[in-house]
């Protein structure tokens, strides 16, 4: 089996690419610091505490696995936290992807499927957004993803690495068959943050901004299941190991819904009423965010497998009771 190192393994995005790929019949490495990640979320190929900041022991993993490609997931991710710690985003997604690209260039790897973002686009001046929208990120959790993203390309001019860059809109859902779930802690995700108050868990549910342009004044965000992001993966380093061609894609299913419509629909699959407190915008949120993924579909012959919102809702809804009850 073809080792591939991931980073980020033992994360919510990263863990459901590991069950992918171990089913595609690759062996995953997990690299992971844990700092966001859980170590029982590592059940798929062997495990390696370590962090991209961290070169000797990057360098050791490369030198002692010799992966053959690698899927990179580790990063921070919250969009207002990068507001107020720009340098964690800078030092965290930035140097340290640096210091992974130096490893794959030192070792010989020549493959790197890279998890980006809606966020590099910014604000939208269409919908649904294509692969060639303008690029002015309003977050620096987007502006260090846009970095990586031309870090990547000149590493290719400069050393022959090749990537697919997966630019993905809202990951939420949790493995169909039970095994994985989203849990951050804090917890930032609209969703996983409703199905807390839905349990009784949290008081309330804060909602940031009603006055956007749209039809009920909260923002509007194309919702892809995380088991649908972890096959794009399997299927982009299937197509990166075979052609050895960069490239870029979107991930999304074409269809926004507002945090309104989330609510309500999440009021539906738990039968529960939430608590809702109206709060102002959160800087750098942009209004609408949908995303066009024809050209993933007719590339990687991707397929969205689970297109409703209530699907994904209630896979959640599931994991969250379950892991309640383990806790």
């Amino acid at each position: 089996m073809k080792k591939i190192l991931v980073t980020g393994g033992a994360g919510y995005v990263g863990s459901h690419a590991c069950k992918a790929l171990a089913q595609a019949g690759y062996e995953p490495l997990v690299y992971d610091n844990l700092s966001t990640g859980y170590f029982e979320f590592a059940k798929w190929g062997q495990f390696f505490l370590g962090d991209l900041l961290d070169v000797q022991r990057l360098r050791q993993v490369f030198r002692d696995e010799k992966p053959a490609g690698v899927m990179h997931f580790a990063a921070r991710s919250s969009v207002g936290e990068s507001q107020i710690f720009s340098h964690l985003y800078y030092q965290n997604n930035v140097a340290g992807s640096l210091n992974l690209l130096e490893c794959m260039r030192e070792f010989g790897v020549s493959s790197i499927i890279f998890s980006s973002t809606c966020a590099v686009y910014g604000s939208s001046m269409q919908n649904p957004m294509n692969e060639d929208h303008p690029q002015v990120p309003t977050s620096v959790y987007g502006r260090s993803k846009a970095m990586i993203e031309r870090m990547l390309q000149d590493f290719e001019m400069s050393y022959g690495i090749q990537s697919i860059i997966l630019r993905y809109f809202n990951a939420s859902g949790a493995d169909p068959e039970g095994e994985l779930g989203e849990n951050h802690q804090p917890e930032t995700h609209l969703i996983p943050l409703a199905l807390e108050v839905a349990s009784g868990k949290r008081d309330s549910l804060e909602l940031f901004g009603e006055d956007y342009p749209t039809l009920d004044g909260t923002c509007i965000r194309d919702y892809v299941h995380v088991s649908d992001l972890a096959s794009a993966h399997v299927l982009a380093l299937n197509q990166l190991l075979r052609e050895g061609k960069s490239s870029i894609y979107n991930l999304g299913t074409g269809h926004g819904h507002s945090v309104k419509q989330v609510i309500n629909c999440v009021e539906k699959v738990t039968q529960s009423k939430l608590k809702v407190i109206s709060s102002p915008r959160r800087a750098g949120d942009s209004a609408i965010l949908v995303a066009s993924s024809e050209r993933a579909r007719s590339e990687l012959n991707w397929k969205v497998k689970y297109p409703h919102l209530e699907d994904h809702i209630l896979h959640a809804w599931r994991w969250h009771l379950r892991s309640q009850e383990e806790r």
